[in-house]
């Protein structure tokens, strides 16, 4: 599996480890997660650690904006903690600046700042 959800119960905090190239399916299964997360009323602020990331299976369809589309707005926050990428790149994948989500993108050496910026407010 390419990408991996789990949740921290002391915080509102998701965090997301992807691992060489993401899969469309191991995405669309993140998204049915935190889905059902926020129909059950959770606001979950999101902590993307991207570890040694290959970039995007080819041939899959990742032009299906559904789920940003329905749920969205519905993220409280999302920080994206990586190397070896550019942050225009991730950002533009997750849709920043085409959703009210604020998406903060930062080096590995910065996941404890981003972690203490997705628990600000």
């Amino acid at each position: 599996m390419s990408a991996n959800l789990t949740y921290d119960p002391a915080t509102p905090l998701a965090v997301l480890h992807i691992r060489g190239i993401l899969k469309r399916a191991d995405m669309a299964n993140v998204e049915n997660e935190i889905a059902q997360r926020i129909d059950a009323g959770e606001r979950p602020r999101v902590l993307v650690l991207l570890e040694n990331f290959g970039g995007w299976q080819a041939g899959e369809d990742w032009n299906n904006f559904d789920f940003m589309f329905s749920y969205g707005d519905k993220i409280a926050k999302m920080a994206i903690v990586g190397a070896g990428m550019k942050e225009s790149e991730v950002k533009a994948f997750t849709g920043a600046g085409l959703r009210p989500t604020p998406v903060k993108f930062f080096t590995v050496e910065e996941t404890e700042t981003a972690r203490a910026w997705l628990l600000e407010g």
